[in-house]
């Protein structure tokens, strides 16, 4: 069995976290099946042939004052449970039964689909959510990265149990999947994992599609909606989560929006008073990346905004970065992952997905070595890369569309 595993020890704490990782999510998907991905996390936990209901699901860790859950992405679909170190037995035995072992129960996958598309309403009901979906819809189209993660109502509701059992035995595979174990755990745990996982399957899971990236001219999307006020998302494409750029990019989305002293979070919210949230912040995939300002801004300043956050990015790369200001990211950056890492949870993310999407492990300290060497010519050269007036992209939510975006959105 080609099955990898990770143990993260941690001494000082009584917690221990075991966190499955499997590569697929909506970027595998087909459009038939856009949500299967989603659909499939949500089934595991409505029964296993030794846990034969919902209920007994839950309650085994509920009896041990255990959390669990799970999430789905574009590129990885995860399932976890966290619980005292002593259980760790427990919550191996339960993550490896809900992974292998799932009923799927018909009855249960005709109730799910109400769910799921009720958690549709609910994300196309809250602009935030919904503007970011815009956003992504903006940047790649009608291709699995611009599909929405729960798929649609109507794709939901194609989905059969013979359906998501197919996709699981073409993805849920050994070769697939990395198991980690981290926080209070016992020098053997390695063994252990490997015996509780003896049942996964082998085989060669599907890839996801090359992503198509053709951006000729600034591009706006907008949603009309009755709101008090208008959320956008204004962006531009950047390096994939496999680009040793990526370690600037951090530090140029950290000094645009990444902190509360950043440049916008200064100018939009203390300066202006024109929004009550602004950041910028990365996605990275391996086949993807942009970077993105997020503002819930007054519905009469939309314009202001804009303009502030285009002049921003051009600053980036029409001005140097001062070896203060720089220096201040960097050390945020530093401070914010290692306050992230505190939890036995958090560990097994941050060494699990390095694992799964870059098939390499970097110590936190490593990371830190690659963000100090970051320069103010580094920062430049990047921004001169990613901020061009033909790359940019503008999603709104609200209850108008100004004329002439475009123009404001010139760097």
């Amino acid at each position: 069995m080609k099955l990898r595993t990770i143990t993260v020890p941690r001494e000082g704490t009584r917690a221990a976290a075991v966190l499955v990782f499997v590569r697929t999510g909506s970027k595998n998907e087909e459009k038939k099946f856009s949500g299967i991905s989603h659909f499939l996390e949500h089934m595991l936990f409505k029964g296993t042939k030794k846990r034969p209901s919902p209920l007994l699901v839950a309650e085994e860790l509920d009896k041990v004052g255990g959390s669990f859950n799970a999430f789905t992405s574009e590129d990885f679909t995860g399932y976890y449970a966290k619980v005292n170190g002593k259980k760790i037995d427990t919550a191996l035995d339960w993550v490896s039964d809900i992974y292998q072992n799932p009923l799927i129960p018909q009855e249960e996958v005709q109730k799910e689909k109400g769910v799921i598309k009720e958690e549709i309403n609910m994300r196309f009901d809250d602009p935030m959510s919904h503007c970011d979906t815009l956003f992504q819809k903006l940047l790649y189209g009608d291709q699995p990265a611009g599909w929405d993660i729960s798929g649609s109502k109507e794709s939901v509701d194609g989905i059969q149990r013979e359906d998501l059992f197919s996709y699981m035995e073409s993805q849920y595979t050994s070769q697939n999947t990395v198991v980690v174990v981290a926080g209070n755990i016992e020098n053997n745990i390695e063994e252990k994992v490997r015996s509780y996982f003896s049942g996964l399957r082998e085989g060669v899971a599907r890839e996801c599609p090359p992503v198509k990236e053709e951006q000729g001219s600034p591009a706006v999307s907008f949603f009309e909606k009755s709101t008090d006020q208008t959320h956008l998302c204004l962006g531009v494409r950047a390096h994939n989560l496999l680009s040793e750029k990526r370690h600037a990019q951090k530090v140029i989305a950290t000094i645009l929006g990444g902190m509360m002293s950043s440049r916008l979070f200064t100018r939009v919210r203390e300066e202006m008073g024109a929004a009550y949230y602004v950041q910028t912040s990365l996605d990275e995939t391996p086949h993807t990346g942009y970077m993105v300002t997020r503002a819930g801004v007054d519905n009469k300043r939309i314009e202001d905004v804009v303009s502030v956050i285009s002049k921003e990015y051009a600053r980036m790369k029409n001005e140097l970065v001062g070896e203060d200001e720089l220096r201040k990211a960097k050390e945020y950056i530093k401070g914010k992952s290692s306050l992230r890492l505190e939890s036995s949870d958090a560990l097994a993310y941050f060494y699990g997905l390095q694992e799964l999407l870059q098939r390499k492990t970097h110590s936190p300290e490593e990371i830190f070595s690659f963000i100090d060497s970051v320069k103010t010519e580094d920062v430049r050269s990047i921004a001169e890369e990613i901020f061009v007036s033909h790359g940019m992209n503008l999603a709104l939510v609200g209850p108008r569309k100004p004329e002439n975006l475009e123009s404001l959105m010139s760097i």
